[in-house]
């Protein structure tokens, strides 16, 4: 099991729900390739409104039809493991926006692995 406590970095990448990579929820395949990198963690969250740099609302309100809602991917590893996924990120997301800051770690403790 991966340890990681203390300075770590957070790297929060936002993009619309409806994007995609070859047919594949966008938000899904950063998912995968951070898994696939060995990163420590990455969890997806959905957001219920938005807007970005298109300066276009979207929101989940019962009345309104968005179906690109914002979606908020986080991971967090040590800083040299995220930077080098940060060319990941520029092949897969062309409109969206990806911050990086510095977090400390307070606890880290994964589920035992089922046998």
């Amino acid at each position: 099991m991966t340890s990681l406590t203390g300075t770590a970095m957070r790297l929060m990448v936002f993009v619309g729900e409806s994007d995609v990579w070859h047919h594949r929820p966008l938000s899904s395949e950063i998912v995968h390739r951070a898994h696939k990198a060995g990163l420590a963690g990455a969890s997806v969250f959905r957001g219920v409104e938005g807007y970005g740099a298109s300066s276009l609302i979207h929101t989940a309100r019962l009345l309104s039809l968005s179906e690109d809602l914002p979606v908020c991917i986080v991971i967090v590893d040590a800083a040299e493991p995220i930077r080098a996924f940060l060319p990941q990120l520029d092949e897969l997301v062309g409109e969206g926006l990806a911050i990086l800051d510095e977090v400390e770690v307070v606890r880290y403790v994964g589920r035992e692995a089922a046998r």
